[in-house]
């Protein structure tokens, strides 16, 4: 019971982290002179750590170095980062392009602990699909405070929001190594360029059904990418107050679904699981769209919360999943591998698109005083993303299937 209660305060803290800035980033960002087109590139450095990072990184967990020391020096290192970026956001004339420079340094120490802290907490219980997700849930609470502070803080537009972050990750890496020791399964084997490059986690991709999963994990990522890129945005435009406190309402539904998770996966299996997820992306992103034209809030607010579905359906249980399938001794390689089809080279597509497209729908208007200002065509832009997500879920219905998945057995701590 103790081991579980820490477990569930490193992921708190974990996502504390993430939700402090990274959907409201934007609001403070504009304020500095981003662009649509920067954003697209702020959005996309995350990913392009997560396609460089994960599988190095979950090589020395699996091989050299306990994962709770991995994590604790990841995130000691990344609390650097974000400072450093700090210092350039408050400078004369701030250069949109150094500042995502550094917050590329800052990914390539953050992206690969999102991997690590599944291994720790996998790694320490017995049964994956009845425990994990109350484990993980914690995460999503890190994240509902950690918005519900930057508001109470009237930090949603200002530089403070990431000053909160960079409180939070020194304390998860100091906090890291108190976490229950997981030692490298593999401690001991020989090194090999093949085990520093994933090769052996790439080895899973020969079964379908788990090689279907993860092209599916990458695409849905692509439009995964709008909603964080523009959903605080969006609803900013609409006119709402707190966008911060506004968007942690998906991740309040997030903890109810999450909840509800392990149930569903007993009665329903894998593939009706994950095919659920992906519908509600759909319905997501078409809410938004009919929402957007008469400024309709319950449709906001709707699309905001089923961010639960969204999120626990398909990506905790793609975790979940692959957990079950990886062998002990490529447990973290497998879990970096799916960091790097998702967070990594999924997101990184995706937030190349969202940029080209939220530039595409942007147009020059005249504001009340007469001074050129742009609007964006939020209706038209939210039904591409929902015509992608829709296209994903087709191929993956087909092609993927649940039997294998549901037969698979959990992994024993």
């Amino acid at each position: 019971m103790l081991t579980t209660a820490r477990l569930c305060i490193m992921m708190f803290i974990q996502f504390f982290i993430w939700g402090a800035w990274y959907v409201t980033g934007p609001n403070y960002l504009e304020t500095i002179g981003f662009s649509a087109e920067d954003f697209g590139w702020t959005y996309s450095v995350g990913p392009i750590a997560g396609m460089i990072s994960p599988f190095l990184v979950g090589m020395i967990a699996d091989r050299f170095l306990p994962s709770q020391v991995v994590l604790g020096i990841l995130h000691l290192i990344g609390t650097a980062g974000m400072y450093v970026a700090t210092t350039f956001m408050t400078v004369d004339n701030p250069s949109p392009d150094t500042i995502n420079i550094v917050f590329f340094c800052f990914m390539l120490s953050f992206f690969p602990t999102v991997a690590i802290v599944n291994t720790v907490a996998m790694s320490n219980i017995a049964d994956t699909e009845k425990t994990f997700p109350m484990i993980r849930v914690f995460g999503t609470i890190g994240w509902i405070i950690a918005g519900l502070t930057v508001s109470w803080m009237g930090a949603d537009a200002t530089i403070d929001q990431f000053y909160l972050a960079i409180g939070a990750s020194a304390l998860m890496g100091l906090y890291s190594f108190t976490l229950p020791n997981t030692p490298p399964p593999a401690k001991g084997t020989p090194f090999s360029f093949k085990q520093a490059i994933g090769l052996d986690a790439m080895s899973l991709l020969k079964d379908r059904s788990f090689f279907v999963f993860m092209i599916g994990s990458f695409l849905i990522c692509i439009p995964l990418a709008f909603y964080y890129q523009m959903a605080a945005r969006f609803i900013t435009d609409a006119g709402m107050e707190n966008p911060a406190a506004r968007m942690t309402l998906g991740q309040m539904s997030e903890v109810l679904f999450m909840l509800a998770l392990p149930v569903f996966l007993k009665k329903f299996g894998i593939k009706t699981t994950l095919l659920v997820g992906m519908v509600a992306w759909v319905v997501r992103y078409a809410m938004f769209s009919f929402g957007a034209d008469d400024g309709v809030a319950w449709l906001m607010i709707g699309g905001i919360l089923l961010h639960g579905i969204c999120y626990d359906f398909f990506f905790v249980t793609g975790q979940i999943y692959t957990d079950k399938v990886a062998p002990p001794e490529i447990r973290s390689q497998a879990q970096g591998m799916l960091v790097f089809f998702t967070l990594g080279f999924g997101m990184f597509i995706g937030a190349l698109v969202a940029g080209q497209i939220e530039a595409a729908h942007t147009v020059a208007i005249e504001s009340a005083d007469g001074e050129p200002s742009k609007m964006v065509e939020w209706a038209s832009l939210w039904l591409k993303p929902a015509g992608m997500a829709a296209l994903v879920m087709l191929l993956f219905a087909f092609a993927f299937s649940g039997k294998k998945a549901d037969e698979a057995t959990p992994n024993a701590a």
